[in-house]
């Protein structure tokens, strides 16, 4: 006879009720009462210690086991900001800029979620070995969501670009994907950073340890703020707080922006914890906020934080002292419980303390790492990254090359096209422009013309050998990690060193047509690219990872309908570094498409594709609202071109009559779309009565009467750039 598997899951439930001796064991009981229970079974101690092993280096984690409680080890310390970072071959996917440029939930939610897979089965096999080391753990520090507020910032790679809408909506599919989506347990935990007014400087033109970013209320709420709280509300489990100060008080440190606004105004009810070496940092950089070890312990803890991330290689840690902040009586028992709480509730939600086979992520192990679906995910995801920023008709290639140069520093550049917390893949998985283009040409041309980026070195006499008799030549272009990164800023928009003459001898001496391939975090100084009749097309392929040259390919040629272009920027493309304010200055004047009055080379929202699209039948209704309402906004859009492709469909608002400063154009809906020649489709939009509120000092967000107008269309507002769909205009009024 068979027995129905419930059945034996309710007898493998009572038999485990049976053999548990603390409540926190048993699994019959829910998450809450069960941490509750092993919450007030700690000693002090312990739970010091368990605040203090956040991970970061031999002396950081992991959170050592308690063996009187039965709690074994745990690590929280991993990277998961497009795949199994710093951890061993994995799976690696497109840089966070990337990502965001494709403008789709669904990829990035897929990305996260085959992040999550290898990070859970990778864990598993690190634990069965006994390697408790960094970045092995289940914390997921992860995604990046500051603003990219200045170009030159060396983190805007990892970001999901400067509209706070936009990287808020990408960052809860991101939080669901690492989740996953079992009913009882998280795969992994996600943790949103860096919390808050982080996006540079990091080196120049000072370090990110000493800063202080001046930020006004109103900038705080309506840029800086908002989509931490779509990670509090997409089901975020953790938040890293930053190394800066803002206005005066460190973020590690600051009650108003860890209490009063997120666990008071928003209802967050999970960890905090810090970057790597932060606290130490803010005694060492921080001159006079905290004068001692115990001073910041006891601070940061008030201030509401619950785990810290130690600088690596340091025996003592601050919170060490939470012990002597007990014993003085500057901290109290029910805080430091209070504290230790959601680290508890996290590591029950991950299965830490239940029977082994209960979960079903414990059976994973390192057979998903590059597994055939993981690298089809990776190569989708790359394709609907790459920007079509120029395209004079000569994509897609229909016909074979006679003559193909590839040239240029990033076209046989494995490393380098990664991007910063990649995986650590295998070259093997590696496909470089080279690799992935060559079979586009009869003959094939190949030459780096630097050894690196940095480009100090120029063989012009190679590049000219290489490309002089082509067809088409494709050069790549760009940084990589090597010169913008973490605590590494750029110092102006140019071309590294002299790729720029690179590209200026290659327009010179080609008898034929020119595709030009930029992989950079931020805009660079293509004019020259631009304005060139010779440079025919332009993409912008941020960082694409290990499938970059196949991605390249199957957009080039147009293998199939996915691969048509359809990403948009998701920054503004400055004109040159006239337009670029000093990274230093936290206001928002002209800095990002909410701001800037200036006419930039490429801006928010901006992209080809090889089809064209049409926009019609635009309906707001209702067209007349009373405060607290919301509104549903539909149109019709129509794939006119040749080839079935994916539009993104952008909706932006703008206030007319205003009583307070607000964006020229704020996105406030975003749908990317797949249409089949002449298909048309009907798309629906909403705007919250939220998303039409003004920040007004000492009240808050009002909802003002007014008109509001609506645009809707392929780019954001105001442009006159050239794009493949047209725009409609409305408006409706608030009473």
């Amino acid at each position: 006879m068979k027995i129905p598997w419930f059945l034996c899951l309710v007898v493998f439930l009572f038999t485990e009720t049976l053999l548990a001796i603390y409540p926190f064991q048993n699994v019959s009981l829910s998450f809450e009462e069960r941490t509750d229970d092993l919450v007030q079974r700690l000693t002090l101690d312990e739970i010091v210690v368990l605040m203090t092993k956040g991970g970061g280096g031999k002396y950081g984690g992991p959170q050592p086991a308690i063996p009187r409680l039965g709690i074994k080890k745990f690590q929280w310390d991993s990277e998961c900001l497009r795949g199994d970072g710093y951890a061993g071959n994995a799976t690696s996917f497109p840089q966070a800029i990337g990502l965001a440029a494709s403008f789709s939930t669904g990829i990035i939610q897929r990305v996260a979620d085959a992040t999550s897979i290898e990070v859970r089965g990778k864990h598993n096999d690190f634990v069965k070995h006994g390697n408790w080391s960094d970045h092995t753990g289940l914390g997921c520090f992860s995604p990046v969501i500051n603003i990219m507020r200045h170009p030159l910032w060396g983190r805007n790679q990892e970001t999901y670009g400067e509209d706070p809408y936009l990287s808020g909506i990408l960052a809860r599919s991101f939080i669901k994907g690492l989740t996953g989506n079992h009913p009882r347990y998280i795969r992994t935990s996600s943790t949103c950073k860096h919390f808050d007014a982080y996006g540079g400087p990091e080196n120049k033109p000072v370090s990110r340890q000493t800063f202080d970013a001046k930020v006004s209320e109103r900038d705080l709420r309506t840029t800086f703020l908002p989509q931490f709280q779509h990670c509090v509300d997409g089901g975020a489990y953790g938040l890293m707080c930053s190394y800066n100060s803002v206005n005066g008080v460190p973020n590690c440190a600051n009650s108003h922006f860890m209490t009063d606004i997120l666990r008071k105004d928003w209802g967050f009810n999970g960890y905090i914890i810090s970057d790597a070496g932060a606290l130490e940092f803010m005694l060492f950089f921080h001159k006079g906020y905290f004068n001692t070890t115990l001073q910041a312990a006891v601070g940061s803890v008030k201030a509401g934080l619950n785990l810290e991330l130690g600088p690596g290689g340091y025996k003592q840690h601050v919170f060490d002292q939470i012990s002597e902040g007990l014993k003085k009586g500057l901290l109290s028992e029910q805080l430091v419980r209070e504290r230790v709480r959601p680290l508890m509730y996290t590591r029950m939600k991950l299965g830490d303390f239940d029977p082994i086979q209960m979960n079903p992520y414990n059976y994973l192990n390192t057979s998903v790492i590059q597994s055939q679906k993981h690298q089809d995910i990776s190569i989708l995801a790359a394709v609907q990254s790459f920007v079509l920023l120029k395209n004079d008709g000569l994509l897609p290639l229909t016909e074979m090359i006679g003559t193909l140069a590839v040239v240029g520093p990033m076209s046989n550049n494995p490393t380098q096209l990664l991007g910063d917390y990649s995986a650590n893949v295998d070259e093997r998985f590696i496909s470089t422009p080279l690799k992935g283009l060559s079979t586009l040409g009869k003959e094939v041309n190949h030459a780096d013309g630097c050894n690196m980026t940095s480009c100090l070195q120029y063989d012009k006499t190679e590049i000219i050998t290489a490309v002089k008799s082509a067809d088409l030549t494709i050069v790549c272009l760009g940084t990589g990690q090597a010169l913008e990164t973490e605590n590494v800023d750029r110092t102006n928009l140019s071309l590294p060193g002299k790729q720029q003459d690179l590209l200026k001898d290659v327009i010179k001496h080609t008898k034929g047509r020119i595709l030009v391939l930029i992989f950079s975090g931020g805009p660079l100084d293509i004019n020259q690219a631009v304005e060139s009749n010779k440079v025919s097309a332009i993409f912008q392929c941020f960082f694409p990872a290990q499938s970059t040259g196949i991605a390249l390919y199957r957009s080039i040629k147009l293998v199939s309908p996915v691969d048509n272009p359809g990403a948009r920027l998701p920054y503004t493309w400055y004109h040159d570094m006239s337009q670029v304010p000093n990274m230093t200055d936290y206001t928002m004047t002209e800095k990002t498409y909410r701001y800037f009055t200036g006419k930039p080379l490429f801006p928010f929202g901006y992209g080809l594709s090889y089809s064209s699209f049409k926009y019609s039948n635009l309906e707001i209704d209702p067209p007349s609202i009373t405060s607290g309402s919301n509104v549903t906004v539909s149109f019709i859009v129509v794939n006119t071109g040749q080839y079935d492709g994916d539009e993104v469909c952008q909706m932006y608002i703008s206030w007319l009559n205003s009583t307070v400063i607000t964006p020229h154009y704020q996105l406030v809906g975003f749908k990317r779309v797949h249409l089949t020649h002449d298909q048309p489709v009907k798309v629906v939009l909403y705007i919250s009565s939220q998303q039409m509120a003004v920040w007004i000092d000492n009240k808050g967000f009002i909802v003002q009467p007014g008109i509001i107008k609506v645009y809707v269309g392929g780019q954001s507002p105001g442009h006159q750039t050239s794009i493949t769909s047209n725009e409609l205009v409305g408006q409706f009024t608030i009473t």
